[in-house]
């Protein structure tokens, strides 16, 4: 008999789920923000860029057969911003969680979406988007392509100037001895993401037990300048390793587990190096902390050999989120999580995008830029404009 790691445990994915936690049914049942301000109501979510006359939600976004043409992706010279996958500048934003069909709801994941970013004020341009799937990007594993296909982070693991994604898939698994890496790595470019990942590479020495490797944190955690990836293994041991990672997805160098880290492992935020010392920090906790809730864990601090240090209790302190857009009108009470807080306008100040949706098959994707207004998203999209 074959086991995929979908049949063994739920998996997680994390980039613009919210920081991702144990799964998505968990997620929306534990995680989720209950909207903060009109949750029914109206013909759909608002478009609006900037002031308007209109009021937050009054216009329809844009989705599926409405949505702008895909314009191709600009070609960048790479940047030092850890998801700007073209390389141009401009923060990027990845999407999990893509709305299903009305009449497909128990359908296969639709896959990743990716809207690039573009200049201030718009901060992310919904007609320059592309759909990442196992068919198209999925690496095979003992000639299989994935069926699940789960952005987890978003960093340069190759330092070469462009932003790489790191997936969660399910490689088959027949039970016996230490899983396959369900982890892969797409690479970045002067065109965006493209073409086929790879398997990320955990030599043997770097592995422990028999769990999934999972929860990937990037971090310079050695302080070299070059990205690392950080990793779950069993009985609270951490898997490090070095970037820079080559394209064939091995690190640079491994060693033994590091141990005291815990079932799951996140980035400290808004700041990964917590102590000012140069070296990125490692939150480990017994489970996971939606992106902008309250949470705590226990600091492992960054040095010369990597996150290997206790740094004593860690606190992630909530965000508050803008009144909710309003969704059309329909079952169950809309939901809203905070997917991103960072700068997509440039202006070195915290940006928030945010997802209210109802169910499987109705979302609103908002981006509330620093300075704009509070409870006034510069730009609002459904994740629908990543249907055919």
């Amino acid at each position: 008999m074959t086991w995929t790691r979908r049949g063994l445990i739920v998996g997680r994915g994390l980039i613009a789920r919210g920081r991702l936690a144990a799964g998505a049914t968990v997620v929306a049942a534990a995680l989720l923000l209950t909207s903060c301000g009109g949750s029914g109501g109206g013909d759909g979510g608002s478009g609006a860029e900037g002031p308007s006359g209109a009021k937050n939600g009054d216009t329809a976004p844009q989705s599926g057969k409405d949505a702008p043409p895909a314009r191709p992706v600009p070609r960048g010279d790479g940047s030092r911003l850890p998801d700007d996958f073209n390389g141009d500048g401009h923060r990027d934003l990845v999407l999990n969680d893509l709305v299903k069909p009305a009449d497909d709801s128990l359908g296969d994941d639709a896959g990743i979406g990716v809207v690039y970013g573009t200049a201030a004020p718009r901060t992310l341009d919904p007609a320059v988007r592309q759909t990442l799937g196992p068919r198209a990007n999925g690496a095979r594993v003992d000639g299989s392509l994935p069926a699940a296909f789960d952005a987890e982070a978003a960093c340069d693991l190759d330092h070469d100037g462009f932003g790489d994604l790191v997936i969660t898939t399910d490689p088959p698994y027949d039970g016996q001895g230490a899983p396959p890496v369900p982890l892969q790595l797409l690479f970045g470019g002067p065109e965006g993401l493209s073409g086929k990942a790879v398997v990320l590479k955990i030599p043997a020495k770097a592995r422990f037990g028999n769990e999934w490797p999972d929860h990937p944190v990037c971090g310079d955690f050695d302080g070299d300048g070059k990205e690392d990836l950080a990793v779950t293994a069993s009985r609270g041991q951490v898997s490090y390793l070095r970037g820079p990672f080559t394209r064939t997805g091995a690190p640079r160098g491994a060693a033994a587990p590091v141990p005291g880290g815990g079932p799951v492992l996140e980035a400290p935020a808004p700041a990964a190096d917590v102590n000012d010392d140069g070296y990125d920090d490692l939150v480990h906790a017994t489970r996971a902390t939606a992106t902008g809730a309250a949470g705590r864990g226990e600091l492992l601090l960054g040095g010369p050999e990597g996150p290997d240090r206790p740094g004593g209790a860690y606190r992630f302190k909530a965000v508050r989120l803008p009144a909710a857009p309003a969704l059309p009108q329909g079952k169950g009470e809309p939901l809203t999580q905070l997917l991103r807080a960072a700068d997509f306008d440039g202006d070195k100040k915290q940006d928030l995008v945010t997802r209210t949706h109802r169910g499987e098959t109705t979302d609103l994707i908002a981006v509330y830029v620093s300075g704009a207004g509070t409870d006034h998203p510069v730009l609002t999209f459904s994740t629908k404009i990543f249907s055919p």
